[in-house]
């Protein structure tokens, strides 16, 4: 059974960086389109970022230019790097397969950004 672990959030002021990163085991996921999705309080989890077995990349609108998705199949890890952070960028972060999120949740990790 595949486990996914989320890992690198935390507090940051306006305009920081954080690099999250996501773990998988149980499975080899080279070939598997991941993405990072994320729920605000509130509201319902959506999509941030997506990378194919391949590399290829497409963000929402809201963090295009900001996040970049990135993968390292050698260690099943899959990462958000995350510049020039908004307050509206808080939120728990997930990942997991895209565009059907077939594993089973991880934890997920919380970011929180400070005006």
């Amino acid at each position: 059974q595949v486990q996914l672990v989320e890992s690198g959030g935390g507090l940051v002021q306006a305009g920081g960086s954080l690099r999250l990163s996501c773990a998988a085991s149980g499975t080899i996921i080279s070939s598997n389109y991941m993405a990072w999705y994320r729920q605000a309080p509130g509201k319902q989890r959506e999509l941030a970022a997506g990378i194919t077995g391949s590399g290829t990349t497409n963000y929402a609108d809201s963090v295009k230019g900001r996040f970049t998705i990135s993968r390292d199949n050698a260690k099943n890890t899959v990462y958000l790097q995350m510049n020039s952070l908004k307050p509206e960028d808080k939120a728990v972060y997930y990942c997991n397969l895209h565009p059907i999120p077939l594993y089973q949740w991880g934890p997920g990790t919380q970011v929180t950004v400070s005006s």
